[in-house]
């Protein structure tokens, strides 16, 4: 399906939007319908307008003629919902927070991992003030942008700006703030680019920004404002190694996901069955927000988009559905640079100096001086001093390091999104991530109606391939590389420069056919391992390190999820209902392999304590909100695998002929066996937390003032219904989520012209307290209900609470 932009095709679109907007105004009592003033009761054809049918939950459904028009239509609907999340985000990409919210402020996290205001601003105005996005948007696709993508992001940026002078703002977090703006096409641009960028430059933004020349011991050349003026030494190794593999590590990660396709062989009508449950932040700038987005005749999908991003990201239409997992590609590498000895700014290639580029940022600082740094860029990307305060890379007189992200040239996600919207089939999404290689951290998941299913890595990744680690690693890469995929080749070596492969967008990564893809299986899984295990009956094998490991333990959710599916597809007959089940069956793995061990160790551990083991031997093994002792197995697990190195906990060792089933048999004679469960039992009682309480009455979120309980367990314990809760012994336990399952969809196909689709946005649709939509969707979530998707048009036009708006710019 191709787009034309000849008038009559325009028109035609136009003519079917209008033929929508007619059968859902004929269909309804007039006072079902909105006021829009008289004329504006059509989509205009003069500027930019929409129509937006709200059901249930405030759902919108999105219809506009064309692409700019949809932008239009879901950057209104977006502000609507979540304005001053937005409205925050883009003081962010501004580099604006420390002129609004003081330098030493804490960014949320959403956009980068900086941790104060000022280096994220010194970041951003960085790529600001170089015209990085602009660079980008003027790139021809396929390296840059489509037109389709850039109309959206002009639409975007025109209806977030319509919806805030025609609206007032209510959400207490930002009402009358001077710092709520309009934006821009590039504005949103940006906040796309940070996305891209969030687990390469995003990542080192702290390290960018602080990274500072020593002095140097001999005359110097270059410019010396700003040296460091001590000398620091070179990183150790091992320690290194195993900073590198924390920071990249799933059970570490403030984002990962599952997601579950099933072949037609395994369903009971032949036709293909996905279930997706990303695991995201509950607040701020990284939440999903649902949508359906319409252009007759062209496009209409629906599924969750995230905030601040135009097409749908993870999603479904009439014949295919998708979702992302959080990959194990490390997509960034490190050059260790050898520095001029007479200019610690110069480094040397092939026995050649090549200067730095210094870049020099000056950020405004809300009540006090304008703050100036320099930060120096590399043929190799930007002079980083650290990634986080585990992983420091000092900048000696000898040794620099630089940071190479190839996702800093991508500005293709939204393009993989709209291809994934306009595909009829998994072979739709393998064609376009040929095409776009626009995904910078995920891995696909899809099934389609025709019984096809499809698991691929097909991430941007430098191209590291073992030979040329092998080849050029230094000596703190040859610890990195093997232990994280983390690579630090030698920046001094010409030859050691990452080359292309010929169907590769770009220079410098992989192309498509080095990468991971399992097809067709009976089931394909990811719980933000490696593609090793995608199907237990057919590993992947044959990639390079720096997708991820072949032959090593997978973590406990990856192996309670393979355990699930693996018998999910062997029983057959599988249907949508199957799926829910799955999203809400809390099995803790970790309690199925421990806690009968340590309900009978328990009884010498807590000799003068019965009541504790008690509760432990009658807990279900399962995280449910009613489920009684999961909470004091969830304290005791948290210091056990906290405290005791992983090749302790267990009597038997992983073995990679059983991956699935090893390691096994809890060490209940690790010294902080007993230890942790003591602790965990004294905790609870003196918060007054009776030890078989059920787990929803201390873990909750309040929403209004009113509890609302949450099922789901941590990543240790290894449930699929991820929550990572925050724990407040002094107001009753797990208070609040920080992050966990989001939007959950639960897709298949029954022969009609729709899918058969239950979804639920975790944490509702409006982060406004004052919205409808603020808890509604989380109290279904906490009653493990779900929401029946509304796709096809005659569903829209059935929902009791369907709502019209029609906007114009």
């Amino acid at each position: 399906m191709h787009f034309r932009t000849s008038f009559p095709a325009r028109f035609r679109r136009l003519a079917l939007v209008g033929a929508a907007l007619a059968t859902v105004t004929a269909s309804l009592p007039a006072a079902a319908v909105a006021d829009t003033g008289g004329r504006d009761r059509h989509p205009s054809d003069r500027g930019l307008s929409a129509v937006i049918r709200y059901t249930e939950y405030g759902i919108p459904h999105i219809v506009a003629e064309d692409y700019a028009n949809l932008g239009f239509g879901t950057g209104w609907a977006q502000a609507a919902d979540q304005v001053c999340v937005l409205a925050d985000g883009f003081v962010t990409v501004a580099g604006e927070r420390s002129r609004w919210f003081g330098a030493d402020g804490v960014p949320d996290g959403s956009l980068s991992s900086a941790t104060k205001n000022l280096s994220s601003d010194l970041f951003f105005r960085g790529a600001k003030d170089a015209g990085t996005v602009e660079a980008l948007l003027a790139t021809p696709a396929p390296a840059g942008p489509s037109r389709r993508s850039r109309e959206l992001m002009r639409g975007w940026a025109a209806g977030y700006n319509a919806w805030l002078r025609k609206n007032r703002v209510t959400d207490p977090a930002c009402a009358g703030a001077a710092w709520v703006r309009p934006v821009t096409e590039l504005d949103v641009a940006r906040r796309g680019w940070a996305v891209s960028v969030l687990g390469g430059q995003g990542r080192g933004a702290d390290g960018i920004t602080a990274a500072r020349p020593p002095a140097a011991t001999g005359a110097v050349a270059g410019p010396s404002a700003g040296r460091a003026t001590t000398v620091p030494t070179t990183p150790d190794p091992d320690r290194t190694a195993e900073a590198a593999r924390a920071l990249f590590a799933a059970e570490n990660a403030t984002m990962g996901s599952n997601a579950v396709a099933f072949q037609g062989s395994t369903t009971a009508n032949g036709r293909g069955l996905l279930l997706g449950n990303p695991h995201y932040p509950w607040q701020g700038g990284r939440r999903f927000w649902q949508s359906q987005q319409t252009i007759p005749g062209e496009l209409n999908v629906s599924g969750a988009s995230l905030l601040g991003t135009v097409p749908v990201s993870i999603g479904f239409n009439d014949k295919v559905a998708w979702s992302h997992t959080v990959a194990t590609g490390v997509p960034v590498n490190l050059h260790q640079l050898t520095l001029d000895p007479s200019d610690p700014t110069a480094y040397l290639v092939d026995g050649r100096p090549e200067r730095m580029t210094p870049r020099t940022v000056t950020v405004a600082v809300k009540d006090g001086a304008p703050v100036t740094r320099t930060q120096w860029w590399t043929r190799y990307g930007p002079v980083v001093s650290g990634l986080g305060p585990q992983l420091p890379l000092p900048w000696t007189t000898t040794t620099a390091f630089a940071l190479n992200d190839p996702n800093a040239a991508n500005l293709r996600a939204s393009d993989t999104a709209l291809g994934f919207a306009r595909s009829r089939s998994t072979q739709g999404l393998v064609d376009t991530l040929r095409r776009t290689q626009g995904l910078p951290w995920v891995n696909t998941i899809g099934a389609d109606s025709s019984g096809h299913t499809l698991f691929t890595q097909a991430q941007l990744l430098p191209r590291i391939t073992d030979e040329l680690a092998q080849r050029c690693s230094t000596p703190l890469g040859r610890a990195t590389y093997p232990a994280s995929g983390v690579a630090v080749l030698d920046g001094a070596r010409g030859d050691c420069a990452l080359g292309s492969d010929p169907d590769a967008v770009q220079p410098g990564v992989f192309g498509p056919a080095r990468m991971p893809v399992l097809r067709d299986a009976p089931y394909v899984e990811n719980s933000n391992d490696s593609a090793w295990l995608a199907n237990a009956e057919r590993p992947v094998t044959g990639y390079e390190r720096i997708f991820g490991t072949v032959g090593t333990p997978r973590s406990l959710r990856t192996r309670g999820a393979v355990e699930d599916v693996a018998a999910m597809a062997e029983r057959g007959r599988l249907t949508v209902a199957d799926l829910q089940r799955q999203q809400f069956a809390d099995r803790a793995p970790a309690g199925d392999l421990a806690a009968g061990d340590t309900a009978r160790a328990c009884a010498s551990a807590l000799a003068d304590d019965p009541e504790a083991c008690r509760v432990l031997g009658a807990w279900d093994r399962t995280m449910d909100a009613g489920s009684r002792g999961a909470l004091l197995f969830d304290r005791f697990w948290r210091r056990f695998t906290a405290t005791t190195p992983q090749a302790e906990q267990w009597k038997v060792p992983f073995s990679a002929a059983d991956p699935v089933g090893t390691p096994n048999t809890v060490n209940t004679d690790a010294p902080a066996f007993a230890k942790a469960l003591r602790d965990a039992v004294a905790e609870l009682r003196a918060a007054g937390i009776a030890l078989d309480a059920p787990l929803g009455r201390h873990q909750f979120v309040v929403r209004n003032g009113v509890r609302v309980p949450v099922g789901g367990g941590t990543e240790a314990l290894g449930v699929w219904n991820k929550t990572e809760p925050v724990w407040n012994a002094a107001g009753g336990g797990y208070t609040e989520v920080a992050h966990g399952s989001s939007h959950v969809q639960a897709v298949g196909w029954d022969g009609g012209r729709c899918p058969v689709a239950r979804t639920l946005l975790t944490y509702s649709q409006s982060s406004n307290p004052l919205s409808p939509h603020y808890s509604d969707q989380t109290a279904l979530y906490s009653g493990e209900r779900w929401v029946t998707s509304r796709f096809c048009e005659k569903d829209i036009l059935r929902s009791p609470a369907l709502r019209i708006v029609v906007v114009r710019g």
